[in-house]
């Protein structure tokens, strides 16, 4: 087996080089005192504050014997492959490395390719995706998060890059694959060749939209006039438009900068997005020096941002929506008001940042010309009250006392501590239920949430509301109702649709919500996504060591779970050391593509191969045996 280095995910990088005040022997002791008797009564207090549970959340399991999740319950394991309930089928689709054009080579496990081979080859870490028909083909568009370090450059000591090729190859790496898939006998493939094809990294060509555009803080040697960026990366969760273009989000874009001056001073809104003088091991500075902020100290303010892609256009520029924040993007998701306008609802991916809201200028109107619909409006930052309430607080330069509308849209999280938005569990993926006006929303862990923690920008991480337990290894789901089942309304109401937990370890708060049980149990929701019936799949992001606080939860897993009476069954395990992300169905209905992320990151899996072959990201398809829809 070829033993991967250990290296620290992202958020252990930020904690290295930012790291908080430790957890207080008052916040274990507040921890130790929420009984998980309170916890599902209904309220639990945890200093000065409360946490809400909504009905759902309190249906005794008895009521889900009738319920819409008509599957077999997956159990929880520990297996190197993918496990699916009894019916259904699963086959690898796409993998890291497969080729888009023929003029590309196939994958090579001894030297895991070339810079040039991984420019024409799919992208590394697939994560959030989506799928567009056209003319009776179909297109999927798929992020491509990062590199694992260790594999793609696992033919060299150490396995650490070497050499300017080993960085071509990890910046290609990176971005969105746009790829043509087709259906025959043997399963989904790739349609090699095909005009949609593309590959978007780190070097392609961006436009820079909405209020920052130009804005000094934007402008660089190689761009002096701040409207023309390089390159996407870290690109996490995803959404779409009705328009039919695909959204991509950076998320932790921090983690390829450094400092070639060793005496480098730190500004504080670096540091509030994780910025310092060392880079996550990819050495990309080494060779372009636009990641060197001791020479290009604005090139960081180019990134965090959400991109919008034509995916059946591959010679279009993909835009830069700066009218949408930046900050650590988890995903997008987008709704429509009733008036026509465009509300995006985004997570911040890190602890104690916050949840976002966008609403367009514009509205949309069916067969016209909605482009820069997410080009101009207005941006919001959400506060939860401990009674179940919540409001929506617009950041404009009155509220938070910036100077103008650009300076929010690039120093968003500056912007949002200044309203005294409300610090989240790590806000992941966000998902609208499809048949009424609510959304949810992982809050995947925190382990910092302690009665004195702060987060990076010095905002209170005090447990309470919707973030109720200190050292939340498990994390939960927050759902809010819009006031008047409107999306544009200010107000909304807020309960917790699942909390994770483990009640064969624990029987206070951290066993979890009473729909929690020893069967379904899991930590850390991620992924998050509605099908068209209504049901909600949870992916897991979290930790599988299958020991100790997470004793018989296995691989990380996808779940189903039924709004209307707060039914949750595990429908999927993952193989080792990986992370399931990304969710989108074929035109039909009839097959599921689910994200199979970095399996054996610490060396444990050679997933999807077998044998001693190097383990690769992959997207896979899942059918039903009988050929029925899903979803």
């Amino acid at each position: 087996m070829n033993q991967i280095p250990t290296r620290p995910t992202f958020d252990e990088f930020d904690e290295l080089n930012n790291p908080r005040p430790e957890e207080t022997d008052f916040a274990r002791l507040a921890a130790r005192a929420v009984s998980r008797r309170a916890f599902l009564g209904g309220t639990v207090v945890v200093g000065a504050s409360a946490l809400v549970m909504g009905t759902t959340a309190l249906t005794p399991l008895r009521a889900f014997a009738a319920g819409r999740l008509g599957f077999e319950q997956v159990a929880a394991n520990g297996l190197d492959t993918v496990t699916v309930p009894l019916g259904y089928r699963w086959q690898v689709a796409l993998s890291w490395g497969d080729p888009l054009w023929s003029t590309s080579m196939p994958f090579d496990d001894s030297t895991r390719g070339t810079g040039a081979s991984q420019e024409l080859a799919v992208g590394d870490n697939n994560d959030g995706m989506a799928m567009f028909a056209h003319e009776g083909r179909t297109i999927l568009a798929v992020n491509n998060e990062y590199v694992n370090i260790g594999v793609i450059h696992g033919n060299r000591e150490g396995g650490k890059p070497s050499g300017a090729d080993d960085v071509r190859k990890s910046k290609a790496g990176h971005g969105v694959t746009v790829a043509e898939l087709a259906r025959s006998g043997d399963g989904w493939h790739i349609v090699v060749d095909s005009p949609f094809n593309r590959r978007i990294t780190a070097d392609t060509p961006m436009e820079m939209t909405g209020p920052a555009r130009g804005d000094d803080r934007l402008k660089t040697a190689a761009d002096p006039s701040g409207t023309r960026a390089l390159g996407t990366v870290n690109n996490c969760g995803n959404g779409r438009t009705p328009w039919g273009t695909y959204l991509t989000c950076e998320e932790n874009f921090n983690g390829y900068f450094s400092a070639s001056d060793e005496k480098q001073i730190i500004a504080d809104a670096w540091k509030r997005y994780g910025i310092g003088a060392k880079d996550w091991g990819y050495a990309w500075a080494t060779v372009d020096e636009r990641f060197d902020i001791s020479k290009h100290p604005n090139e960081p303010n180019r990134f965090g941002y959400i991109v919008e892609i034509n995916p059946l256009d591959p010679t279009s520029t993909p835009k830069k929506r700066t009218a949408l924040g930046r900050f650590k993007h988890e995903n997008a998701e987008l709704v429509l008001s009733a008036d026509g306008r465009t509300v995006v609802y985004m997570g911040d991916d890190e602890r104690g940042e916050f949840i976002y809201r966008f609403v367009s200028d514009g509205r949309y109107v069916e067969g016209a010309d909605n482009a820069d619909l997410l080009e101009n409006g207005r941006l919001y930052v959400a506060k939860f009250n401990d009674n179940g309430r919540g409001d929506w607080l617009e950041l404009t330069p009155d509220s938070t006392g910036m100077g103008s509308q650009a300076e929010i849209c690039i120093h968003t999280r500056l912007a949002a501590s200044k309203v005294g938005a409300t610090t989240m569990d790590r806000p992941e993926w966000v998902s609208a239920n499809p048949r009424k006006a609510e959304v949810y929303c992982c809050l995947t862990n925190n382990s910092r949430r302690a009665t004195d923690a702060k987060n990076a920008g010095g905002d209170a991480m005090v447990p309470g509301g919707p973030n109720p337990r200190a050292k939340n290894n498990y994390g939960q789901i927050v759902r809010w109702t819009p006031d008047g089942g409107d999306h544009l309304a200010v107000g909304f109401g807020w309960d917790l649709f699942a909390t994770a937990g483990n009640p064969t370890v624990h029987s206070d708060a951290y066993a979890g919500s009473d729909n929690v049980n020893a069967s379904n149990m899991f930590n850390s929701p991620d992924g998050l996504a509605f099908d068209g019936n209504g049901l909600l799949w949870i992916q897991t992001d979290g930790n599988y060591s299958d020991a100790k606080d997470f004793a018989g939860q296995g691989n990380n897993q996808m779940l189903v779970g039924d709004p209307a009476t707060g039914e949750i069954k595990r429908f999927l395990v993952g193989p080792r050391e990986s992370e399931i992300t990304g969710i989108t169905w074929s035109p039909d209905r009839s097959t599921l593509f689910v994200g199979v992320q970095h399996p054996g990151e610490k060396g444990g899996s050679h997933f999807p191969g077998g044998g001693a072959s190097v383990p690769r990201s992959s997207v896979i398809a899942i059918t039903r045996t009988d050929g029925g829809k899903i979803g």
